[in-house]
């Protein structure tokens, strides 16, 4: 898989869709897109809807839903294996942490609920969440006493949860961090842990053992909340906090629009000259988007919807970013 000039494109939106937030969650079945949770108002759950985005003719709907419907959310992430999302965690309108696990089978549109209380990983919002054909993913986040390094997998097949070692003390509990499949490992990049990190760390799911990475090249400056994407051997990371705001989640940071991408074999930075092409089909700096994998047009990349901007102003456009 060779790499060759990259390119940003804004969606256009024919219809009116769930409009502007951050802390929400996306991810890709086919050609839809399925967008859940967030935020416009600083830690106030914006609804319970489940929106769709159509790829081919790029009109949103809203599915009509049966089953355990999961109440409103921020700070929650879904992954897709097939075509059923998984839903886990997040944080409440009254500031609650939560960790239910919500499957929605895309063909029926019937939310269920497979987890919750002691069953599976403790409450958590603002965690990462990856999947690959098997196993939901999930690491770290915002506890109930903290931020978390643990990392835990459901097995949608034999539908049970596996706890896996925790990441030890060279990896700081975190929150959001980027999370990835890549070369049959686990990949946790960077993140907020107190203050933005810039570690690697990578998990081995057949030895069980964790190592931190060291990586060289242009290597980015410390962030978090940035979206990010697992193509073959490569980590590409977009956006996010590199200077947190005084004022935490109720405010904003200082964000980046830059696009990086890290090899898996060589461990080498790049810095993707296209993504500092600011214009009209470029999302400019921004951070806490709702972010996820896929293809658009034939094309393998990375979605980014909404999020927060400098101005502290939710965001409601749509881009897709490809680098071949």
């Amino acid at each position: 898989m060779a790499l060759v000039q990259g390119k940003w494109f804004k969606l256009d939106q024919r219809t009116t869709g769930p409009g502007s937030r951050s802390s929400h969650a996306i991810t890709l079945v086919g050609s839809k897109v399925y967008v859940f949770g967030g935020e416009f108002a600083p830690r106030v759950p914006v609804d319970d809807k489940l929106y769709v985005f159509n790829l081919e003719d790029l009109t949103w709907s809203v599915a009509d839903v049966t089953g355990d419907i999961p109440p409103p959310r921020v700070g929650v992430t879904i992954a897709a294996v097939g075509s059923t999302i998984y839903v886990f965690g997040g944080r409440d309108g009254e500031h609650n942490e939560l960790n239910e696990l919500y499957s929605f089978d895309t063909c029926t549109n019937k939310w269920t609920l497979l987890s919750s209380g002691d069953s599976g990983p403790p409450h958590r919002s603002y965690h990462s969440t990856v999947a690959d054909d098997r196993h939901v993913y999930i690491f770290g986040g915002c506890g109930v006493a903290g931020r978390l390094n643990d990392l835990w997998a459901y097995d949608v097949v034999d539908q049970k949860w596996i706890e896996h070692p925790t990441a030890g003390e060279k990896c700081k509990g975190r929150g959001g961090l980027g999370l990835v499949v890549a070369q049959e490992k686990i990949w946790v990049v960077y993140g907020f842990a107190g203050v933005e990190v810039d570690d690697v760390h990578r998990f081995d799911p057949i030895s069980k053992e964790w190592t931190q990475v060291e990586t060289g090249g242009e290597k980015p400056t410390a962030r978090s909340v940035f979206s990010t994407v697992g193509i073959g051997k490569y980590i590409f990371i977009y956006g996010g906090e590199v200077d947190p705001s005084d004022l935490g989640h109720m405010g904003a940071g200082k964000f980046t629009s830059e696009v990086y991408v890290l090899d898996t074999e060589t461990l080498l930075w790049k810095r993707w000259e296209n993504g500092l092409q600011l214009g009209h089909d470029h999302p400019g700096p921004r951070g806490w988007c709702a972010f996820a994998g896929g293809q658009w047009n034939g094309k393998e990349g990375l979605l980014v919807y909404g999020g927060n901007s400098p101005s502290n102003d939710r965001l409601g456009d749509i881009f897709f970013f490809t680098p071949f």
